[in-house]
């Protein structure tokens, strides 16, 4: 596909966690998830949102009086693709790097390390 990957924002992230988590969501929705965590007011939700309708970022239904959103891609292409851009910059390029470092900075739980050893595995055998 020939489009360009607009990069969200902080905010605009945040946002789309909770359409990620929800589906689909007004803006009232999203304010109120937002509203538990950091001081925001609804018309910068509204404003980001509307913003972000227009980067492309979610998509709107506009039949009813309320306009729904939801997630314009997917929770793990948006993972990919910063992950992809954040190990360029800041590791040279090298996953190991990424790995090494947040496997060091992160306790994993003993259950994410025989999922990370699964994948490693699997990877091994490909």
């Amino acid at each position: 596909m020939g489009t360009k990957y607009i990069k969200p924002t902080e905010s605009e992230l945040e946002i789309l966690q909770v359409l990620w988590e929800r589906k689909i969501a007004s803006v009232r929705d999203v304010h109120e998830v937002l509203a538990k965590t950091k001081e925001a007011g609804y018309t910068t939700t509204l404003k980001l949102m509307q913003i972000m309708f227009e980067k492309g970022l979610v998509k709107r239904d506009s039949t009813l009086k309320t306009h729904f959103y939801q997630a314009a891609t997917s929770r793990e292409k948006t993972q990919k693709h910063l992950l992809g851009k954040m190990i360029d910059s800041l590791f040279g390029g090298s996953p190991t790097q990424l790995v090494m470092q947040a496997l060091g900075d992160h306790k994993a739980s003993p259950e994410e390390l025989e999922e990370i050893q699964r994948m490693i595995n699997n990877l091994k055998t490909q």
